[in-house]
């Protein structure tokens, strides 16, 4: 069976399996510094960032939450406002309206008084004019009943 394997067997030389060694640690030794440390470090570094980004996101989610009151107390003050506005401008109509109302009735009640002097004139002329004319209207009659 030996002669199967080629005759001879292994022999283990000890300096080239020192040197193996040297290499081996030495290439660990440079994968560590040149490729395993900065992989670590752009992970850890990356771990971070998204830490970041989403500490961010939720202290935007506080400021969009405060924009948002602040944009609802902006709002309500403007409706508070407007309504505010409309009643004084409505009040201001009413007013105007009834200084409006009161200035026409002042004026109507004038007329009519100016109205009422004028049919008393009237009424006093038109007595007048008939009490005149009362000894006309009474022989006209008398000279009516002696007819018939």
């Amino acid at each position: 069976m030996a002669q199967l394997l080629g005759g001879a067997m292994l022999d283990i030389n000890p300096i080239l399996l020192l040197i193996t060694f040297v290499v081996f640690l030495s290439l660990i030794a440079v994968l560590n510094s040149w490729l395993y440390n900065p992989l670590f470090s752009f992970m850890n570094k990356r771990d971070a960032d998204i830490k970041n980004d989403l500490n961010k996101v939720g202290s935007n989610d506080a400021e969009i939450a405060e924009l948002n009151t602040k944009a609802e107390s902006i709002i309500m003050n403007a409706k508070l406002e407007a309504a505010a506005l409309r009643e004084k401008v409505i009040a201001d109509a009413k007013e105007l309206a009834e200084s409006k109302i009161e200035a026409k009735r002042a004026e109507l009640a004038e007329e009519y008084l100016e109205f009422e002097k004028s049919l008393q004139n009237s009424k006093e002329q038109l007595t007048k004019d008939l009490m005149l004319d009362i000894p006309q209207f009474q022989e006209a009659v008398k000279a009516k009943l002696n007819q018939i």
